[in-house]
């Protein structure tokens, strides 16, 4: 329970800490744009160079951050990203889209 707070409150600090991409991040999910997967990082929806970066930007940066909780923890990357995930998706805005367990593209 203590590392589950712990992730949960650094990966707070991390969209804190980039208020300007986390912004686009949040346009991109209001429009559709971009997905929330169950692995903890994003994926392009629509398929233009724009999103394409701005998904390879967010997924570069939570990369780092969960290889640094998961040093910090001793829990592995992939379970400090699912962790994560399951906050994420539960605290999305409506309308945001997310995967489902069977793969699936829901809305909130």
């Amino acid at each position: 329970m203590k590392t589950r707070f712990i992730t949960l409150v650094a990966l707070w600090g991390l969209l804190i800490a980039t208020p300007a991409l986390a912004l686009d991040l949040h346009q991109a999910r209001s429009g559709g744009q971009v997905g929330e997967l169950t692995s903890g990082y994003v994926a392009a929806i629509a398929q233009t160079p724009e999103v394409k970066a701005l998904v390879a930007d967010v997924n570069a940066k939570r990369s780092q951050e969960y290889a640094r909780i998961s040093k910090q923890n001793g829990q592995s990357v992939d379970v400090v990203a699912k962790l994560a995930a399951q906050q994420i998706i539960t605290n999305l805005a409506p309308g945001s889209s997310y995967q489902a367990q069977d793969g699936s593209w829901k809305k909130r």
